[in-house]
């Protein structure tokens, strides 16, 4: 029986687990970020981290499979790093500088309304308003996009159940207030990057479809797309030396975790689950950053952000439940509501 449910269970393990990684990344970010360090050193040292962890699985799991690597593929190749690693991450990092990293990890969970109104738009899955599964998926969207909102506006009582150290919320919880609204702008612009680079994922699967080599290859077009970007607006030595610090740290873990396991584990998951189903996962991601900072940090907790939780976690069941009874939907029914995916139809990279 436990063989059995953990293999049901393999896709939602492997985004609950992408979510700690992604938990991990964000108070480890935040940390450096108020350090002072440059946030396109950080992304083209985490994206070589990330090449070089991936590299072992393409040679071992994709040798000797034709690899048709001509001008389309560089194309979007470079299209997929430079929308889903280069821009979205420096974008975040930016919005995060600029406002706090509690505000900019609420613009995560708009990824999936995104990504699923824009499916919907290129016909890449369909609603089912007529179906119950469809109805479920689209009152747990609903039911998310309420959860984070309440979590960001509203606060009530405050408690903590962690230690509780002034020190350590000065020195690693607050960060500097610069410029909400460009840190907005930034964050904006971050999630409409994401968005493109979901939908992006389908169109490079059917003209490049290994899926290591992909990650690899798009690893190193990032740090060098990094690097070029980077250079233009700070080549000074200080910027760009490694030292053994938590940056160091930061690098190492983003690249192996939070780059090369997360891309593997979603690209594996969205070829059996379809492309909305792994960001449907992202607002995990603020409430295991709220639980580890009150716990860890001595972060207090709201009312809101405990409702907005609760909210979170509802939606989340509410779309998994719809997206499950719509795989075991008729065939006639299926094709009457309108397209949707099959297990190779498409694969799905996510950078956090």
């Amino acid at each position: 029986m436990m063989k059995k449910w953990f293999i049901h269970s393999q896709a939602l393990l492997g985004m609950l687990l992408v979510q700690l990684f992604a938990t991990g990344m964000q108070v480890l970010s935040r940390v450096i970020l108020i350090q002072g360090a440059y946030i396109f050193s950080l992304i083209t040292y985490r994206h070589i981290v990330g090449a070089i962890c991936v590299a072992p699985f393409a040679i071992y799991f994709e040798r000797g499979q034709a690899k048709k690597f001509n001008c389309r593929v560089c194309f979007w190749l470079f299209a997929n790093a430079l929308a889903g690693m280069t821009l979205s991450l420096a974008l975040f990092y930016y919005g995060v500088r600029d406002t706090s990293a509690t505000y900019a990890v609420n613009f995560l969970n708009l990824i999936p309304i995104s990504t699923f109104l824009a499916s919907i738009i290129f016909r890449m899955e369909s609603l089912r308003i007529g179906t119950w599964g469809g109805r479920a998926k689209g009152l747990g969207t609903l039911i998310c996009v309420a959860g984070a909102i309440i979590t960001s506006l509203y606060k009530g009582k405050v408690f903590y159940i962690g230690h509780h150290s002034n020190h350590a919320q000065m020195i690693i919880v607050a960060a500097p207030q610069i410029n909400m609204l460009r840190g907005t702008f930034f964050l904006v612009g971050s999630c409409c990057s994401y968005t493109t680079w979901f939908i992006m994922q389908v169109k490079l699967a059917e003209v490049f479809p290994l899926r290591y080599w992909r990650t690899f290859l798009s690893c190193v077009m990032a740090a060098l797309q990094s690097a070029v970007i980077g250079a233009c607006f700070n080549y000074s030595k200080e910027a760009w030396r490694l030292e053994w610090n938590l940056q160091l740290i930061t690098i190492i873990y983003s690249g192996a975790l939070a780059t090369a396991a997360t891309f593997c584990l979603i690209s594996w998951a969205v070829t059996i689950k379809g492309p909305t189903y792994p960001s449907m996962f992202n607002p995990l991601a603020l409430v295991l950053v709220a639980l580890s900072e009150a716990i860890l940090l001595g972060e207090p907790l709201h009312v809101g952000q405990l409702l907005g939780m609760v909210l979170i976690i509802l939606g989340i069941y509410s779309f998994l439940w719809g997206k499950k009874n719509e795989m075991h939907l008729p065939q006639e029914i299926s094709a009457a509501a309108g397209p949707s995916y099959s297990p190779d139809e498409s694969v799905l990279e996510i950078d956090i």
